[in-house]
């Protein structure tokens, strides 16, 4: 499994785990029933805690992106693309809000945020 993890990111390393093997998922890289890697395999492959491995694992069970089978390992869950779109929909709705609130915090009002949000969408927003 490929992921890019950086003991100098603003991020525990179990939260860029969960992060990358969820996006993966979503992006329906990883398909439902697909077995991962072992927490100790994983854990050795990119020299971190098996604790850090597991930690990501079990975040992504409670979201009900994976499940484990004892003895067995954890595969991605089955997911009908609805349930997904659910998912990543109230991923986005979580970190826009908080994104609306620094906006607001900073000044910006409802009008200015509509047309940055706007000029992102047509693309014209990119960095």
């Amino acid at each position: 499994m490929l992921l890019n993890l950086s003991e100098q990111a603003g991020e525990a390393l179990h939260a860029q785990i969960s992060r990358q093997v969820r996006a993966r998922i979503l992006a329906r890289e990883l398909g439902g029933g697909e077995l991962l890697p072992s927490i100790r395999a994983l854990a050795r492959e990119y020299r971190v805690s098996v604790i850090t491995v597991q930690r990501a694992y079990e975040d992504l069970e409670r979201e009900g992106l994976l499940h484990s089978h004892p003895g067995k390992g954890f595969y991605v869950a089955e997911h009908p693309e609805q349930m997904t779109r659910t998912i990543a929909t109230r991923r986005f709705a979580v970190a826009f809000a908080d994104l609306v609130a620094r906006s607001r915090a900073e000044g910006l009002d409802e009008a200015e945020l509509g047309q940055a949000i706007r000029e992102v969408l047509s693309g014209g927003g990119q960095r």
